[in-house]
């Protein structure tokens, strides 16, 4: 019946594949396939049809929603496999008990709050540029900032041809070879802190992300995780716009 089809991406997020973002990517890369023929974005499903990720079926779950913050080292990557053999975060969630995968990204050498949910709703309005999730970080950079550059910061940096939005760019110490910056952005472009900085010829020494939202990193030690309580969930909820059940 065509009633109970719903789009693929969605399908696969909600069988704890990935993000519905990701999902996304991965159809297009032909790596999905529907009773035996390659999947194509805008392909509808029904939980009868046979659905494979990289040869792989995949069942729509009726799991429990996990949610959980982790602290990821500087050295990990933002993944759940990795084909050359690199450290990534799904060797850090192992003991989750549910299939759990990333919200967002954090480059290898940044470090510091991610959010993993089994969640793929949740997951893809978090990372939507339309919702406006907050995502603060603190920032080292090297070495002093003139204040044009602070203001460049907060108003726009140009980069792929068009400005960054808006930035809260706070100083939280000054030393004659670095300063520290809290920076608040709720944009999702790939290495976006990282880049501003490089264009306006600062050196990135430290970048660690210390909040998602209302959800904060607080003491949790890096490499260790904790489970978000439900009054974070609602809050997180709250912020991307979904309705509270």
């Amino acid at each position: 019946m065509a009633d109970d089809q719903i789009r693929l991406q969605k399908f696969l997020a909600a069988c704890s594949v990935a993000s519905r973002r990701k999902c996304e990517e991965l159809i297009e890369a032909g790596a999905v396939k529907v009773n035996g023929r390659t999947a194509a974005l805008g392909d509808k499903v029904s939980p009868h049809d046979k659905v494979t990720v990289h040869g792989r079926r995949v069942v729509m779950k009726r799991d429990r929603l996990v949610y959980i913050a982790l602290h990821k080292p500087r050295g990990f990557i933002t993944t759940m496999q990795d084909e050359q053999g690199r450290r990534c975060v799904h060797d850090l969630v192992e003991e989750v008990g549910e299939r759990v995968f990333p919200v967002g990204r954090l480059d290898r050498d940044s470090e510091g709050l991610l959010l993993m949910t089994n969640d793929g709703e949740l997951a893809n309005r978090i990372t939507h540029p339309a919702h406006h999730v907050a995502k603060t970080y603190r920032v080292t950079v090297g070495p002093d900032v003139p204040e044009e550059k602070l203001d460049l910061l907060r108003t726009g940096v140009e980069l792929d041809g068009r400005l960054t939005a808006p930035a809260q760019v706070t100083v939280l110490t000054r030393e004659p070879s670095r300063t520290v910056l809290q920076v608040v952005i709720r944009e999702g472009r790939n290495r976006q802190i990282r880049r501003m900085c490089e264009a306006l010829g600062l050196e990135v020494r430290r970048l660690k992300r210390t909040a998602v939202g209302p959800v904060r990193l607080g003491m949790l030690h890096p490499g260790s995780w904790r489970y978000l309580t439900p009054e974070e969930v609602d809050k997180l909820k709250s912020a991307a716009g979904m309705e509270r059940k």
